[in-house]
C-alpha cells in the first residue's frame, strides 16, 4: 500500500498531509518529517491492526522544494544533461514559472536517471 505525502516548505520546516488519510504533520528536517508522518499514518490505522514502513510513503515534492532539499544537485550540469534552458530550469527552481506536466516529467526523468547511475557506482 502506497501512501502519497504532500510535502511543503515552512519558515520553519516541513509540513505534510497525507493524501487520503487524515494525517498532519510538521517537522525541523524532511527526516524527522517522514518519521512523524509514518508515526502519525500508523496511529490512524491502529484500530485496524494494520501499519506501513517508510517504503509504504511516496514523498511529493515541488520543484523548489526538491532542489532545497537536495543542494547537492547541481541544477546547470542537469540542465545541460536533459537538454533545457538552464534559466528556465532556475525560474521553475526559484518558483518564478511553474512548470507544465511535460516539463516537470522531463526534470524528473533526468534526476531519475542520475540516481540510478549513481546507485550503481562503485569505487576502487
Amino acid at each position: 500500500m502506497k501512501i502519497t505525502i504532500i510535502v511543503e516548505k515552512t519558515k520553519n520546516g516541513y509540513s505534510a498531509y497525507a493524501e487520503k488519510y487524515p494525517v498532519y504533520t510538521v517537522g525541523k528536517s524532511l527526516d524527522e518529517l517522514k518519521h512523524n508522518i509514518l508515526e502519525a499514518v500508523n496511529l490512524l490505522l491502529e484500530k485496524t491492526g494494520k501499519s506501513i514502513k517508510e517504503d509504504d510513503l511516496k514523498i511529493v515534492l515541488d520543484l523548489p522544494q526538491f532542489f532545497e532539499f537536495y543542494k547537492v544537485i547541481n541544477a546547470k550540469a542537469l540542465s545541460e544533461r536533459i537538454g533545457m534552458n538552464q534559466s528556465l530550469l532556475a525560474q521553475y527552481i526559484k518558483g518564478v514559472k511553474k512548470p507544465s506536466s511535460t516539463q516537470t516529467n522531463r526534470i524528473l526523468k533526468g534526476v531519475q536517471q542520475i540516481g540510478r547511475e549513481l546507485a550503481g557506482v562503485q569505487f576502487l
